[in-house]
């Protein structure tokens, strides 16, 4: 099989995608060759000898979203003899630039969209599709025929739980993106009203999207005043892999629509989990399942610092077993590799 990957970023310090690469060598170890096309190249790794990278250049300097759009047309022509299957992850806009050219090449079209809403683009795009992929019923393309559920795709090799000493007893991670849609006020007004008996670290690591830099301006500044709550930088994909390991608790509040892979992470790390995620249902113990509310949030987190240490040591073995049997990487390329063919 010939590949092309459509993607936003092949960059392992980018704080949201920086786990992409990972997915590209894997994919490379079951295919002929692969094209990767991205909006951004940065810092990453060799890849495989049969992996070749083509950037829109926005690493060069924001341009037009007209100029990106008529770059990768020319780059889907260009690359046309390549590849004969395409996998666009995530952005639907690239099916809608290209899908009409790719129909006409005779090339298949599969669609990794994970979205908790979606629009007449969505179904535009995945009427163009000839699969679609998500990680959860809950997603907005779940309701379609042609979709496919699949793992989530941990690297398990990465994300390990390391010795016991590393993690700090009683510490609270909240990782990910400064926006609302991750229900960063509701965490942090949580937090703040927490007994802080015994004493406990609250961070917060993360960086706003374009948009919503006042949203977590304000929250930092309404929260500055909290002893235990501290507020960081984003990190990378690489330096996640050690905060889950010193951190006792993860809480994501993202509403279910999709399986969060940062949840995924922090399973397979041996992080303790809050969230709010009903995909999740049956898996995390439904006390730690929280609805939209701070004393439901907090309601979670207390049963979560009240286990003994015998049973948190429990719960990480069967949360991580769970991600390695269900939700590794090579699991996920294994069965989207047998889709795509």
């Amino acid at each position: 099989m010939k590949l092309l990957i459509v993607t936003q970023a092949v960059d392992t310090e980018d704080p949201a995608l920086g786990f992409f690469v990972g997915w590209i060598q894997e994919f490379a170890k079951h295919v002929q060759s692969i094209e990767v096309i991205c909006l951004k190249e940065g810092k990453h790794d060799a890849l495989p000898t049969n992996v070749r990278v083509h950037s829109l250049g926005k690493e060069r300097g924001k341009r037009s979203r007209l100029a990106y759009a008529v770059r990768f047309k020319f780059l889907a022509w260009k690359l046309r003899h390549h590849y004969d299957v395409v996998f666009v992850h995530m952005n639907e806009e690239y099916v809608l630039i290209a899908g009409p050219l790719w129909r006409l090449l005779g090339k298949r079209i599969y669609l990794w969209c994970n979205h908790a809403r979606g629009s007449w683009r969505t179904m535009l795009a995945v009427a163009f599709s000839d699969k679609v992929f998500c990680t959860s019923k809950q997603a907005y393309t779940a309701r379609f025929k042609k979709t496919v559920l699949m793992p989530v795709g941990i690297d398990t090799d990465r994300f390990v739980s390391g010795a016991p000493r590393e993690r700090q007893t009683g510490s609270i991670l909240f990782l990910g993106r400064l926006d609302p849609v991750k229900r960063l006020d509701l965490f942090a007004a949580a937090c703040a009203t927490l007994s802080s008996e015994p004493p406990r670290e609250v961070h917060v690591y993360g960086d706003p999207t374009s948009g919503n830099e006042a949203y977590a301006d304000n929250l930092k500044r309404k929260y500055v005043t909290v002893p235990h709550l501290s507020f960081h930088a984003g990190v990378s994909n690489e330096a996640a892999a050690s905060l889950y390991r010193t951190h006792d608790m993860y809480v994501n509040l993202t509403a279910s629509g999709s399986f969060d892979k940062t949840i995924g992470e922090a399973m397979a790390s041996g992080c303790i989990v809050v969230c709010a995620n009903e995909a999740l249902r049956g898996v995390v113990p439904d006390a730690r399942i929280v609805s939209g509310t701070i004393e439901s949030v907090q309601s979670g987190i207390k049963e979560a610092l009240a286990l003994s240490e015998k049973e948190r040591e429990r719960e990480r073995t069967i949360m991580r077993e769970y991600v390695v049997r269900e939700h590794s990487l090579e699991k996920l390329c294994t069965s989207l590799c047998n889709e795509l063919t």
